[in-house]
């Protein structure tokens, strides 16, 4: 199997894209940047730093401000200056590689298009690991992890689920969820996420 953490080219621009998303994101909701570091445990400084492109954010920290924003990840990727398409071609697919763990994204699905449903693509090397520290969420996340090759690790809370090829996991996060891949080569799959808005509770 390729190396795709290694041979995907990435796009010097992501960061800009990232940068312009969490922006629009924050001011649609009416958020100062001080009320999104409170909601999302992220320093100030470094949401300004992330709005302004001048930071190369984790994967972590990522999740962190897009649960605080109340969307999941793979909506801080999206190319919001695309044209609305029920189609997505492969050149119009960013790669992004987290400069922690060094595992490689792309967003699947046509930007800007009105669906419930995200599919992202992760490339995550040999031996790597990231983990995600967030618990409840004020918007309910659904998805499933659909390996194409390799073998990954997936812990949600204390319990972990070995994937191998072929195999597909579903699950809601709702917990701190990690992802392993212990073997020598790299691991590949697919991440189908579901999103909606959490219920108000019930007087």
């Amino acid at each position: 199997m390729e190396d795709r953490a290694t041979a995907t080219p990435v796009t010097p621009d992501i960061n800009a894209r990232i940068a312009g998303r969490v922006r629009a994101l924050r001011t649609a909701l009416g958020m100062t940047l001080d009320a999104l570091a409170a909601k999302c445990d992220v320093s100030r400084s470094m949401i300004s730093l992330v709005e302004r492109g001048e930071s190369s954010p984790t994967a972590v920290v990522l999740e962190k401000i897009a649960t605080g924003l109340r969307v999941p990840l793979a909506t801080l990727f999206e190319d919001s200056s695309a044209p609305a398409s029920p189609v997505s071609r492969r050149g119009d697919r960013t790669p992004w590689r987290d400069p922690e763990s060094g595992y490689v994204r792309r967003n699947i699905s046509p930007a800007n298009f009105p669906s419930p449903i995200q599919i992202v693509e992760i490339v995550l090397p040999a031996g790597a690991r990231v983990a995600y520290e967030t618990g409840a969420r004020d918007v309910s996340i659904h998805q499933q992890i659909w390996v194409q090759e390799g073998t990954v690790e997936v812990t949600l809370g204390r319990v972990t689920h070995r994937l191998a090829e072929d195999d597909c996991l579903a699950m809601r996060l709702n917990e701190p969820t990690a992802f392993r891949n212990r073997t020598r080569k790299p691991a590949r799959y697919l991440v189908i996420i579901a999103s909606e808005r959490s219920r108000a509770p019930r007087r």
